[in-house]
C-alpha cells in the first residue's frame, strides 16, 4: 500500500494535505481552549482592529502539526523494511545533494528557532533589534547547514550567504507585517504555498512539494478558526514561522534548469510572495517619508489602506487573496515561459501593483488615506 502511494505522488500529496488539515483542526481547537484557560490572549490596542481579547496560540497548532507530520512520517519510513534509513538518506541526497540529512536538519532547526522567538515575543514583547538578531540567528543556522541561494552571480560564497540571510529575514518580517487582519496571513501563506507547488520542477522537488502540502494543510486547519470573525490568532510565532518556511522553500526550490526556457524563471518566488513584499516595501517607504522609525508598527499596511478606500475588512482580505492568487499564478507559469512570455508576466504583475498604488494615491489626494 505504501509503495503504491510512493509511486502515485499526487495521491500522497492529497493524503499529506488532508491529514495535516485534520490534525491542525484538532490542535487549533485544543490550543484555543488552553489559551483561554491560561489567559494567553491578544488584547485590543491602538494598532489593532479587534475589540475583545482573542486567544493567541494558533501558531503553536500550525508548527506542532507541521513537525508531527514531518517527524512522524520520517519515523514511519525509518522502521519499514522496504525503506529504512538508507532509503531516506538516498532521497534526501537526491533533493539536497551531499549531506542531505544535515541540510534538512538545518531547515527544521531554524524553523524551531524562529518559532521559539515568536513565542517569546508573544509572551513578552521583544525590542525590535532583539527580534531582528534572533531572526538572523535562525537564518544563519539554515546557511551553516549548507542551504544557500546559489544562482548566477550569487555563486560567490559570501554574497550567497548575505543574500540568503537577507531574504529569509525579509520574508519573515513581511509575513509578520501582513498578520494584521482576520485570516489574512494564513490565507496568503496557503496561496503562496500552492504557487510554489506549481512552479517547482516536479522531478527535482518532490520532497519540497510534500513539505508544502504539509504546510498548507497545517495553516488551513488553523485558518478555519481564524477567518473573520477570528476565534484565535497565530501570533508572531505562527506568522514568522510561515515566513521562514516559505523563504526556505524559495532557497531550496529548483526554478531554473537547463531545459527551462528563460533564466528569469528564478523570479517565481518574488511573484509567489509579491503581496507580503509589496506590503512591506510600501509601509517602509511611508514610514521613512514621514520620518518615523521603520520598526514601529502602524495602521498603514496594504489591508488598512484598502479599508480606508471604503472596503470592509472582509472585502479587503478577499481583495488581497485575489491579488496574491493572480500574482502567484503568474509565478507558477514562469518556468514554462520563454524570455518574451516571462517578461510579459512580470510586466503584468508590476502593472497590477501599480494600479493599486494609483488607486490609493488618488484616494489620498481626496483626503481618504493617511499619508
Amino acid at each position: 500500500m505504501m509503495r503504491w502511494f510512493i509511486q502515485h505522488h499526487y495521491y500522497l500529496y492529497l493524503y499529506t494535505l488532508s491529514a495535516s488539515f485534520l490534525l491542525a483542526l484538532g490542535l487549533t481547537w485544543l490550543m484555543r481552549r488552553l489559551a483561554l484557560r491560561w489567559g494567553f490572549l491578544d488584547h485590543p490596542g491602538d494598532r489593532k482592529i479587534h475589540h475583545s481579547p482573542i486567544p493567541l496560540m494558533g501558531g503553536v497548532a500550525i508548527v506542532a502539526t507541521f513537525y508531527i507530520m514531518v517527524f512522524g512520517h520520517m519515523v514511519l519510513f525509518w522502521v519499514m523494511d522496504q525503506y529504512g534509513p538508507e532509503w531516506i538518506e538516498r532521497n534526501l541526497s537526491s533533493h539536497f545533494g551531499a549531506n542531505g540529512g544535515l541540510k534538512l536538519a538545518g531547515v527544521l532547526l531554524g524553523g524551531l528557532m524562529i518559532f521559539a522567538l515568536g513565542v517569546v515575543d508573544d509572551l513578552k514583547v521583544l525590542r525590535p533589534w532583539t527580534k531582528l538578531l534572533g531572526q538572523i540567528a535562525s537564518a544563519a543556522v539554515l546557511v551553516l547547514a549548507g542551504n544557500r541561494i546559489e544562482v548566477f552571480v550569487l555563486s560567490n560564497w559570501w554574497l550567497s550567504v548575505f543574500a540568503t540571510i537577507f531574504w529569509v529575514v525579509l520574508i519573515v518580517n513581511s509575513m509578520n507585517f501582513l498578520d494584521n487582519m482576520d485570516g489574512l496571513c494564513g490565507g496568503v501563506s496557503i496561496i503562496a504555498a500552492y504557487s510554489f507547488f506549481l512552479c517547482l520542477q516536479p522531478h527535482e522537488d518532490q520532497l519540497a512539494r510534500f513539505l508544502l502540502m504539509i504546510f498548507a494543510g497545517s495553516v488551513a486547519g488553523f485558518l478555519y478558526f481564524n477567518l473573520s470573525p477570528a476565534r484565535i490568532f497565530m501570533g508572531d510565532a505562527g506568522a514568522m514561522f510561515n515566513g521562514y518556511f516559505l523563504a526556505t522553500v524559495a532557497v531550496l526550490g529548483t526554478f531554473h534548469m537547463e531545459t527551462t526556457p528563460s533564466r528569469i524563471a528564478i523570479a517565481a518566488p518574488l511573484l509567489a510572495l509579491s503581496v507580503p513584499l509589496f506590503d512591506t516595501i510600501s509601509v517602509v517607504y511611508l514610514r521613512i517619508r514621514s520620518g518615523q522609525n521603520i520598526m514601529l508598527g502602524d495602521k498603514r499596511h496594504f489591508s488598512h489602506r484598502l479599508v480606508d478606500l471604503g472596503m470592509s475588512p472582509h472585502q479587503a482580505v478577499a481583495f488581497i487573496f485575489l491579488v496574491a492568487g493572480v500574482a502567484g499564478l503568474g509565478g507558477a507559469l514562469l518556468p514554462l515561459m520563454d524570455l518574451g512570455g516571462t517578461l510579459i508576466i512580470l510586466a503584468q504583475t508590476c502593472g497590477l501593483f501599480l494600479l493599486i498604488v494609483l488607486l490609493m494615491n488618488a484616494k489620498r489626494r481626496n483626503g481618504g488615506i493617511n499619508s
